[in-house]
């Protein structure tokens, strides 16, 4: 089968969440399977995309209301990643190194999808299912089925993974114009609350809908940022299938961004030499249990509570250790863990931004990763974690959920149930009471490394997905 994942994001060419790391390893996974996955992201000017060599493949405009758009279709002339990876380029819109966040990205994201059906059409190619990522792509599938230009692939199966409910798209009908000419009947499966939609257009008209843990498919009926009666209703469709990681790219023996490679085997002398060069880098005590956090600064992450919970474990309350921060976003947030940083040199430091290698060395060096969401869709830091011998602290949510089991149940993680201060530092007394049972600590770590989180499985789960699909055309 021809599967065309359509995506904002995709790994290494644009990343900014795990929406891009999972984009960066279905499609291969797939393709090992025996399938034929591609993707097709825009072109932004991100370092790969302008450092990689591409072949132009095709060219052609596009209408967005009054305005008309120049676009080229480039494809990834070494197949580095085991997928065929599309760029649209569209001048004016996407030659920025930016991914999100910009006061055009209807117009941007808009015309993305737009020319991708263009694409399609001009060069005749009939893909056996279209998946569709998250808001970004989400009118894709009503354009398919009500768009007078686009009708002729009324009959492929379209497919929807929500990543995030959260972000849905929104703007209002003044823009509905941007689309190309459809029946005014059928304007109602763009509409949810007033507004044109995406994401919910998406979920009304696509022929499967999944989402990245079972336990966040239960979670979204109850809360997704008003389109919960709207996923009830479509539940029927509904599927959860939990992501994987690419346990290639991430795997301590192999990983070629840290210093000391290790594996099952040697991982207690490996993480302490990665821990005692990390820790002399932010000068941390490496004698000490090391949490570290990696991700957003926002409020779906519990961030704004990490001052607060930093200076309470470091003033006594929990016992001694080191906390490392990783990550970017509330400009507050930020703010406030650069202030306390000269309360507590030796046992806490901080890097504001992101940066994929030294993720790396974090996730190799830390005993212990802080998770205390309160929304996680899946979440891949805590299966990374346990990929590198990194006893994960989390918060019982989504995919959290579906991957962590407490120690006290017979599992290789830390959970407690509300994101607050007091559930994160009573959790992380708990981690530095294992961190003191060395050989607890260590057989722990050994039975979080030997877990099974790659792709293999989860590609079978979307096959059968794409062949049940594929199956409902008469």
């Amino acid at each position: 089968m021809t599967i065309y994942h359509i995506s904002a994001e995709c790994f290494p060419a644009a990343k900014v969440g795990g929406l891009a790391d999972v984009v960066g390893a279905l499609p291969k996974y797939l393709n090992r399977a025996g399938q034929d996955a591609k993707v097709v992201i825009p072109g932004y000017d991100t370092k790969f995309n302008l450092t990689s060599d591409f072949v132009k493949e095709f060219e052609g405009e596009v209408r967005l209301g009054p305005f008309h758009f120049h676009y080229s279709v480039e494809r990834e002339s070494a197949n580095s990643l085991g997928f065929e990876l599309y760029l649209i380029r569209i001048p004016q819109l996407f030659d920025r190194s930016g991914i999100y966040g910009y006061e055009d990205d209807t117009e941007r994201f808009t015309t993305f999808q737009i020319a991708f059906l263009d694409w399609l059409t001009k060069t005749g190619a009939r893909p056996d299912v279209v998946h569709c990522h998250d808001h970004h792509t989400g009118l894709v599938p009503f354009m398919m089925q009500h768009c007078f230009d686009f009708q002729h692939f009324n009959r492929i199966p379209t497919v929807l993974t929500i990543h995030n409910a959260q972000y849905q798209g929104w703007f209002g009908f003044d823009k509905m114009h941007y689309l190309p000419d459809f029946n005014a009947v059928n304007g109602g499966y763009l509409e949810w609350n007033g507004l044109i939609n995406p994401l919910a257009s998406a979920i009304k008209c696509v022929w499967k809908v999944t989402t990245v843990s079972p336990s966040y498919l239960d979670e979204m009926s109850q809360k997704a940022n008003g389109l919960e009666n709207l996923l009830r209703y479509e539940r029927v469709k509904s599927v959860g299938i939990l992501n994987g990681i690419d346990a290639e790219f991430w795997n301590p023996k192999t990983d070629n961004l840290i210093k000391n490679n290790y594996d099952i085997k040697t991982s207690e002398a490996g993480k302490l030499k990665n821990k005692q060069e990390l820790c002399a880098e932010f000068n941390l005590d490496e004698n000490l249990p090391l949490f570290s956090f990696i991700g957003r600064l926002v409020y779906e992450k519990g961030a704004e509570l990490f001052p607060e919970v930093i200076r309470r474990a470091l003033s006594g309350d929990t016992g001694k250790c080191s906390i490392l921060i990783l990550g970017s976003g509330d400009p507050e947030t930020e703010e406030r863990l650069r202030a306390i940083g000269h309360f507590y040199r030796n046992n806490y430091n901080y890097y504001i931004g992101y940066n994929e290698e030294l993720a790396h060395r974090v996730y190799a060096a830390s005993d212990f990763l802080l998770m205390p969401s309160r929304v996680e869709p899946c979440g891949l830091n805590q299966m990374y974690a346990l990929r590198y011998g990194t006893v994960p602290v989390v918060r019982r949510t989504g995919g959290l959920k579906d991957t962590v089991i407490d120690m006290g149940d017979g599992g290789p993680g830390i959970c407690h149930q509300q994101t607050s201060s007091d559930d994160i530092v009573a959790s992380m007394q708990r981690a530095i009471g294992l961190f003191e049972d060395s050989a607890k600590l260590k057989a722990i770590r050994k039975q979080g490394m030997a877990i099974d989180h790659s792709w293999d499985s989860v590609a079978g789960q979307y096959t059968e997905l794409y062949q049940s699909v594929a199956t409902l055309i008469s």
